[in-house]
């Protein structure tokens, strides 16, 4: 039996990891639990897998949370805040980390979870993006395991399971289109929050909704593609998949390509991530191809999708660019969310906050190099946002 810990136990991440730990109950135990506000679900969620310690991000909630729980005869160490979650990351007997903290937020705890010694099931793609020069490091430092969690680049990953060295040639990775791949690109600028929150064939959280809608999402696991599998950015591919039943692809050196099938359920990757490299049996519907019927790809519009390159411009740039891209783009996608900003004004802000790093950036940054690209993206486009620059 694996012991885990969850990170963003509350989100669709951590709700789908817990629905695999009930299912399989002989095969893995909840160690500790981190979220963020929603009080009701974290409660039901301590009553039904009692873990041992649990962080509560903002602790205004903890009184609540402590009386939604005050009848329980084993109460878990509460603890909240930043340091809370960082605390439950590195805490007791837990063999992996399900790392589902959206955004730039999870790179510390994630780091604590590493120089803890533990394995990491990585559903944070910001963790590498932005934290890639610092983390790559220390996981071979401390011998840990980075095993990927999303669609993407687990389907990677599967694929390349008994490959030998230097056998990988290219990496595509599929992308759905998100929720404007039939518009045609005039449109975009009549485009609202609800629209863009309409995914056609993933039910996700709002941010991700977004960088789905603007392909960031893609560009950024081009990113996290280099980190993760060592492919240079020429290498490394995006294609519009509108089905979404092959979750990547890798071409081998001798031109044959490889895929990983399935219908579109996160389930899957974040177990393959928690049983590697075991396979266990599970009674989700198995693919149909006949029922899948047609797939269908399509070279993705980088006039519709201008976040794309951005992306890969900054993982060209290396650096503390990355982190800045990811950064300016969380940032963006906030203010679009509360309606302060237009769709389009998320690449325009996005590429801006980069052209002025470009002079400044670190190409060997450390941590705090990192924490502070980060701080400073957010408020360059805050500030240009405010003022109407670039939008």
């Amino acid at each position: 039996m694996k012991a885990i810990t969850l990170l963003g136990s509350t989100g669709s991440i951590g709700t789908q990891t817990l629905d695999i730990v009930a299912h399989h109950p002989d095969q893995f135990r909840l160690v500790g639990l981190a979220a963020g506000n929603n009080v009701d679900l974290l409660a039901a969620q301590i009553r039904q897998f009692r873990p041992e310690i649990v962080a509560l991000c903002n602790p205004s909630k903890l009184p609540e949370l402590k009386a939604a729980i005050a009848d329980l005869d084993t109460q878990p160490i509460l603890l909240t805040g930043e340091e809370g979650v960082i605390e439950v990351a590195r805490y007791g007997d837990a063999q992996a980390v399900v790392t589902g903290i959206v955004g730039c937020a999870g790179l510390l705890p994630t780091l604590a979870a590493i120089e803890a010694g533990k394995d990491i099931a990585l559903a944070n793609k910001e963790t590498l993006i932005a934290g890639g020069p610092v983390v790559l490091p220390l996981v071979a430092k401390h011998g840990v395991k980075l095993l990927p969690a999303d669609s993407e680049h687990s389907a990677i990953f599967q694929c390349l399971q008994g490959v030998p060295d230097k056998g990988l040639r290219r990496i595509l990775l599929t992308a759905s289109g998100g929720a404007f791949r039939d518009w045609p690109v005039e449109k975009l600028k009549d485009v609202k929050v609800a629209d863009a929150l309409k995914h056609p064939n993933w039910s996700m959280g709002r941010k991700i909704t977004i960088d789905s809608a603007t392909l960031m999402n893609k560009g950024l696991e081009v990113i996290e593609a280099h980190f993760l599998f060592g492919l240079d950015y020429d290498r490394i591919d995006i294609v519009i998949h509108p089905q979404s039943i092959i979750h990547s692809l890798i071409e081998l050196q001798d031109t044959s390509m490889l895929a990983q099938l399935g219908w579109p359920d996160m389930r899957l990757p974040l177990l393959y991530a928690l049983s590697w490299p075991e396979r266990i049996y599970t009674d989700w519907e198995p693919l149909d191809l006949v029922k899948a019927g047609s797939l269908t790809f399509r070279e993705p519009d980088r006039d519709k999708y201008p976040c794309m390159d951005l992306a890969y411009a900054a993982g060209r740039a290396g650096g503390t660019m990355p982190a800045v891209l990811n950064a300016a783009n969380e940032q963006a996608v906030a203010l679009f969310l509360q309606e302060a900003i237009q769709f389009l004004d998320i690449p325009r802000l996005i590429a801006a906050t980069c052209d002025r790093h470009a002079a400044h950036n670190c190409i060997t940054p450390r941590l705090e190099d990192i924490v502070e690209a980060d701080r400073w993206a957010r408020a360059i486009v805050q500030e240009l946002a405010s003022n109407r620059v670039g939008v």
